[in-house]
């Protein structure tokens, strides 16, 4: 053999070497994004804010001297496709060490085969059934391997229903206060509703039939008609904003004079400008402590990670940016723990997110709410922060002008802590 051959032969086994060391040097992550499906609208945001996040960890260091390779898809909020993503992602030759989830459907599918591969999932669904990790409380299936950021939704409509019946006493209106459920008959809008509706019960509402509208856009007037003549006074919308805003707009123009509570994914500084003053008054929960430009030390941190994928730092970033942003650095956090105590194996970052106690991510003060996981509990928090969208004028221009402005306000209302009652978890 010539000794250019010898040499090339060489080059290409170092070559070879160098790449599987560089591969073995990464800790791998799956991203489940809803880029085009039908939660794209809050999904869009939400998962630019996770890879956003997972760049800017990597530039500064990655986790414990490694790069965090990320591999994100869209998968169009398709269960299918999420599993056969899960799939890859679970592999022996190619097993992540955590995912960054989204949806109810898809996660909850995925629930038994995550604790019986051992790998978590910090999900964008927030629903109670995956805060159960032993499956002791009989109303969800064991959860060890899912968490999330922020209240369940169960949890936030409880602490909505909760401000609701306060209202209707401060309005000192007579009677029973009239709630319905709103939203597709799908898991996610579905996954609070049993939990809603014993509540509202609970608290003297009568409890009416609820009202289905699909997850997409649409004419929405035949539900509006019968949220109308049904005498509804307070009304949860279950779907994200996309479809929220369809339905509020018919129902503000079908002269239905009722109290929206949206969900945590329903209502946002996107879905105000785009209803203009239909979204005026909706109540929703904030998963964070404040909003973009909120004043909080924390915030420098979110604004350099924005930067990269928007380097004139000028996008505005709604809530479920900086949502996000707060779910990727507990995972990144925990993943921390991982690398130093044994490796980031699904086993270690699961211990990880049980460290600490009140847990802020690091730089993230007064933005991410203190969070804590237990083995027997995964109900992160029980705090919920009650908003109020403002919308005064013309909502056409720029959204940060609009922010700017206070054409558009999010307004805090209150803050409700709920009791940890062990007959809530998982429901």
């Amino acid at each position: 053999m010539k000794t250019k051959s010898l040499l090339s032969t060489a080059s290409l086994a170092l070559a070879i070497a160098a790449f599987s060391a560089s591969a073995q040097a990464q800790i791998a992550i799956g991203h489940l994004a809803d880029y085009s499906g039908g939660t794209s609208d809050v999904g869009t945001p939400y998962g630019q804010a996770v890879a956003d996040t997972f760049a800017w960890v990597n530039k500064n260091g990655g986790v414990g001297g490694k790069q965090v390779s990320v591999d994100t898809n869209d998968y169009g909020y398709q269960v299918p496709r999420a599993i056969a993503l899960y799939k890859k992602w679970s592999a022996p030759d190619g097993k992540v060490a955590a995912i960054m989830g989204w949806g109810t459907a898809d996660t909850e599918a995925l629930t038994g085969f995550l604790a019986q591969d051992k790998i978590p999932d910090m999900s964008g669904s927030y629903a109670a059934a995956l805060t159960d990790p032993e499956g002791t409380s009989g109303k969800a299936k064991p959860a060890p391997y899912n968490f999330f950021y922020g209240p369940s939704y169960s949890d936030s409509l409880r602490a909505m229903l909760m401000w609701a019946a306060e209202d209707w006493k401060v309005k000192g209106k007579p009677g029973k206060p009239k709630f319905v459920h709103m939203g597709a008959n799908h898991p996610y809008p579905n996954a609070p509703k049993a939990a809603g509706e014993a509540m509202a019960q609970e608290l003297g509402f009568e409890v009416l039939p609820p009202l289905v509208f699909a997850l997409t856009p649409g004419d929405y007037s035949a539900q509006c008609l019968s949220l109308k003549s049904s005498g509804a006074n307070y009304a949860y919308l279950g779907n994200t904003a996309a479809s929220n805003i369809s339905v509020m707009k018919a129902c503000k123009t079908a002269g239905a004079d009722v109290q929206f509570l949206g969900n945590v994914w329903g209502m946002d500084e996107n879905a105000a400008k785009t209803a203009g003053d239909a979204a005026d008054g909706v109540i929703f929960p904030l998963r964070t402590a404040v909003s973009w430009g909120g004043d909080a030390p924390g915030m420098k941190t979110v604004m350099e990670i924005s930067k990269m994928s928007d380097p004139t730092g000028k996008v505005y970033r709604p809530v479920h940016y900086i949502a996000a942003v707060c779910s990727a650095l507990y995972m990144k956090e925990a993943l921390d723990w991982a690398a130093k105590n044994g490796g980031a194996t699904g086993d270690n970052v699961v211990k990880g997110f049980y460290q600490k106690k009140d847990w802020v991510p690091a730089g993230m003060e007064g933005v991410c709410n203190p969070s804590t996981w237990t083995e027997k509990d995964h109900r992160g928090t029980l705090k919920v922060d009650l908003y109020r969208t403002k919308v005064a004028g013309a909502t056409d221009g720029d959204l940060n002008d609009l922010m700017a402005k206070g054409t558009i306000k999010l307004e805090k209302v209150k803050t409700i802590e709920l009791p940890r009652k062990p007959e809530l978890l998982g429901w």
